[in-house]
């Protein structure tokens, strides 16, 4: 009842009522942000990790670090898991937060920003110092309607803050720069009219690497894209004066980044890999990283599904994408919420059917679509396994079901050994 009776309510008013929260939030915990240097990231894909090389990087220059992220929220080394589904805070809880570093003595505040959490004024009053974008491709139209309003809610960050680190990889990176005046990088892994641009670059399973300004960097995280997130860490490096000797010591101690691009080791010696990715592009971005790494003769598994109550038309283009790609596709639940698990699959599978000759199943729970691609996994295979990432638990219609992909791909395993 209470969930119709939100959809009733237009966004607008609710927007009205998220920024008198904000500006309560910020009286209530006494602007706490002004006290802090606030490092805002925003983009589609790559937050989560990109916030957490920006904060190791700030550690091993001795900032006294707080993150607040998709996976986690850590405040000058404690740290506990985000149990919120929520990229960003809401305005009190996210105000407390900011006060919690500052009583800490934390110097940054590196802040993972959705376009909700801007459109939402969930961060009025957060004066941003370095705003990150990693890219901006299809996601949320569902609430933004059209990409143009999805870009300009981002946007605002830029508008906002005082200096930019931008992909130039991106469709129009120009747009999240509107001030000239302001100072900004602009990172690569191609354009050589890059600012940062990331060359020698190898790739295999157990990480990357590649070189910036001289400086040789080995990654122990698997994917191209995770060198874009590594070449944004080092603009803010760049801005904050941070030698890249330093970058390169705190990057290359990150050993992995939960739910993304996570490898399990298992007995059947096959490349079994989690990852958050849940939209075209993630999917795009994850098969460019594996697909030269595949060995002749292997085949891929993919276990996907797609959020209830989102954009519905990102759906089958997730599933031609998967398509032509995977040998193997097992569509399965995700988060439903509300909406009907068969109606999810069926718009996946609108694409998936495309490729006429194309071995897929329907298997709606999510333990037995896992069990289901484990099993027919043979040495070498690539079991993909998307959409959940590092998240704990699993909402179906008001219930938050306990959740864990690794927890439960490794008790998968155990019953096939």
């Amino acid at each position: 009842m209470f969930h119709t009776f939100k959809q009733l309510v237009p966004q607008a008013l609710k927007n009205v009522f998220h920024l008198c929260e904000a500006i309560l939030g910020n009286i209530i915990y006494g602007f706490p942000a002004k006290k802090l240097v606030v490092i805002g990231v925003t983009g589609t894909n790559g937050k989560t990790t990109t916030t957490q090389f920006i904060a190791r990087v700030l550690e091993f220059a001795g900032r006294k670090v707080a993150v607040a992220s998709t996976i986690n929220f850590k405040i000058a080394g404690e740290e506990i898991v985000n149990r919120s589904k929520l990229t960003t805070l809401s305005r009190l809880k996210l105000q407390k937060f900011l006060r919690q570093a500052v009583d800490a003595q934390c110097t940054h505040a590196v802040l993972e920003i959705s376009s909700h959490a801007l459109d939402q004024n969930r961060i009025w009053g957060i004066p941003c110092d370095i705003a990150v974008m990693t890219n901006v491709t299809r996601e949320h139209l569902d609430y933004h309607q059209t990409m143009e309003e999805y870009r300009r809610a981002k946007q605002r960050l830029f508008l906002l803050a005082q200096r930019a680190v931008i992909s130039l990889d991106m469709v129009e990176p120009e747009y999240f720069h509107p001030d000239a005046k302001k100072p900004a990088i602009f990172y690569s892994t191609k354009n050589p009219q890059a600012h940062l641009l990331a060359e020698s670059i190898g790739l295999d399973f157990k990480g990357t690497e590649f070189t910036v300004d001289g400086v040789q960097f080995r990654l122990h995280v698997p994917g191209l894209f995770n060198i874009e997130n590594a070449l944004a860490a080092l603009g803010v490096a760049r801005l904050l004066d941070i030698d890249f000797t330093v970058a390169k010591e705190a990057l290359e101690s990150v050993m992995s980044v939960p739910g993304r691009m996570e490898m399990v080791l298992n007995p059947m010696n096959a490349d079994i890999i989690i990852d958050y990715a849940v939209t075209p592009d993630a999917f795009e971005k994850v098969y460019a990283s594996i697909l030269p790494l595949k060995i002749p003769g292997t085949k891929i598994i993919h276990v996907f599904g797609a959020c209830g109550e989102r954009d519905r038309g990102k759906r089958p283009m997730m599933g031609e994408i998967a398509s032509s790609y995977a040998d193997i596709i097992i569509l399965t639940n995700e988060d439903p919420f509300y909406e009907n698990p068969e109606q999810i699959i069926d718009d996946i599978e609108k694409g998936v059917t495309k490729k006429k000759d194309k071995e897929y199943f329907r298997i709606f729970d999510r333990r037995e679509a896992i069990h289901k691609a484990l099993s027919m996994a043979e040495i070498g295979d690539i079991v993909l396994v998307t959409g959940k990432g590092a998240e704990t638990s699993m909402a179906i219609g008001n219930k938050r079901l306990s959740w864990s992909e690794r927890a439960v791909i490794e008790e998968e395993l155990q019953k096939l050994s």
